[in-house]
């Protein structure tokens, strides 16, 4: 049994990469589908037909934060901002988009309401030791 309680603070890192590289992914697809494939332009005319407020301000924003996003929780950096700015981003689908379609996949909140529980998790608990955040608190902390 104190096997499996020694390396709680171990576990704690491990399970944190494994919640960021699991939304890195998601966040890395749909920022690169925004940003290269439907572009600004793109995002911001869908925007403006499922009725998202200033959809010409947003739109770009969006795009930006989701690529920029992905990567920056691939690397554990500026986490906990990043997981606040994506879980905003989240909480906006959910409102502005997908709750009209009520709770079930692939139309209703269930997949974006998980994105946004691990975000806000990520948000608590920061990037964990296998991260640059990490790094430059250990840098930080050698620099008298």
């Amino acid at each position: 049994m104190t096997a499996l309680v020694a390396d709680k603070e171990g576990d704690l890192d491990r399970a944190t990469l494994v919640l960021r590289l699991v939304l890195a992914a998601v966040f890395l697809v749909h920022g690169y589908q925004k940003v290269f494939v439907y572009g600004f332009s793109g995002v911001t005319s869908s925007f403006t037909h499922m009725g998202v407020p200033m959809p010409g301000f947003f739109a770009p924003m969006i795009c930006v934060l989701e690529l920029g996003g992905g990567v920056a929780l691939l690397l554990g950096a500026f986490t906990r901002i990043v997981a606040v700015l994506l879980a905003c981003d989240m909480l906006g689908a959910i409102i502005f988009v997908h709750a009209k379609a009520g709770f079930p996949a692939p139309k209703g909140i269930e997949l974006v309401i998980g994105n946004l529980g691990m975000l806000v998790a990520i948000a608590f608990l920061g990037a964990g030791a296998y991260s640059v955040d990490a790094m430059m608190a250990r840098r930080r902390a050698l620099v008298p």
